[in-house]
């Protein structure tokens, strides 16, 4: 296995290894999910595995006889979480049960503890339909959820050593929702909202609320349910928030913020965005939601989603559906999500390693 460059723009045209490394993730969505509607395109790729300050990244390719038989990533953040690493392997579905993801994972791990690295962080996406099957599952350590215990990802993870921390529903909401919904959950939502306003903005958040707007996301990352995988807060600032947003815009992501504001305080008090790429119009990803500690039980969160998913009928109207995860505890979260008309499709197990 050896690293590969990653292209230094989205255009990776020349770069015939980065080209393979992709073409396996389109393969794999593809065999698993029948669609591409959960894989990142070229562009975002590109962007991602370049890596930045904080969050050093890695891309390689397995080969057998000139042949390309797998990938791995490493992912080692650099601000916070400093003792974590991230870790992925894929096999092509020609090479599999033959040792290969085996011998690439043990090379991301040798990796990971080279840079002090002693707890690794890898993630595993299904379909629902075995669950509802009403297969066996291994519940996480979580006391929420299970994966399908014969799930091929379940035994590679548990044969390396891997517990299931936590597992994530993936929920589908068919796009546009209807006004006559947004209008009644609105409705019940401005009646416990007194004193409270909403912002919006595309792309960029105004000079004039970025500190405020990082404070929030610095809160998302220590105010969601993360049961035991013992990840640090991250901290976030406008220089942060900014590179997020250039990285978007780079691989050709539009994103669409709404917050909710204390009109006596002006304080922020909640947010959520939502994503889109051209690349891919039918698809939007629900991403952040956080209502602040202090604010909840004022129908926050239904308010700035509701407020947010309309103003995606004008910005994307090729769109079809919305797409999200949310932690299976997190059922306050899945309540607003399941009102507003999502439904489960998959799920995805969080898994740990520690070393100590």
């Amino acid at each position: 296995m050896e690293r590969i460059q990653v292209p230094g723009s989205p255009d990776a045209a020349g770069a015939p290894d980065f080209q393979a490394f992709h073409q396996l993730n389109v393969a794999h969505a593809l065999e698993l999910w029948g669609n591409l509607d959960r894989c990142a395109t070229l562009a975002e790729d590109v962007l991602f595995w370049q890596g930045n300050e904080y969050e050093e990244r890695h891309v390689f390719l397995a080969r057998l006889d000139g042949a390309v038989v797998g990938s791995g990533t490493l992912t080692l953040p650099l601000s916070e979480n400093t003792t974590t690493a991230g870790v992925d392997v894929l096999v092509d579905a020609d090479f599999r049960r033959r040792g290969f993801g085996s011998r690439m994972l043990a090379v991301l791990e040798e990796m990971a503890k080279g840079r002090g690295r002693v707890s690794f962080d890898a993630y595993c996406g299904e379909p629902l339909a075995p669950v509802e099957a009403g297969v066996e599952l291994l519940q996480a350590k979580s006391g929420s959820g299970g994966v399908p215990l014969a799930a091929a990802s379940t035994r590679f993870a548990l044969h390396h050593g891997y517990s299931l921390e936590q597992v994530e529903t993936n929920s589908t909401l068919a796009f546009p929702v209807s006004e006559s919904l947004l209008s009644d959950l609105e409705a019940e939502a401005l009646k416990r909202s007194t004193g409270y306003g909403v912002i919006s903005w595309q792309d960029r958040c105004p000079d004039h609320l970025v500190d405020a707007f990082a404070r929030l996301k610095s809160l998302m990352s220590t105010e969601v349910p993360i049961a035991g995988l013992g990840w640090e807060g991250e901290d976030w600032d406008a220089a942060r928030v900014r590179r997020e947003e250039a990285t978007w815009r780079e691989s050709g992501v539009s994103s669409a913020v709404c917050v909710a504001r204390r009109e006596a305080s002006e304080e922020l008090a909640a947010y959520t965005i939502l994503t889109h790429r051209e690349e891919a119009p039918a698809v939007i990803y629900q991403e952040d939601t956080l209502v602040a500690p202090g604010h909840r039980g004022h129908g926050l969160g239904m308010l700035v989603k509701v407020d947010n998913l309309r103003r995606a009928k004008e910005l994307w109207p090729a769109a079809t559906l919305v797409m999200t995860w949310n932690a299976v505890e997190n059922q306050h979260m899945l309540a607003i999500n399941i009102a507003l008309g999502f439904k489960p499709s998959g799920f995805e197990g969080e898994w740990q390693k520690r070393l100590e």
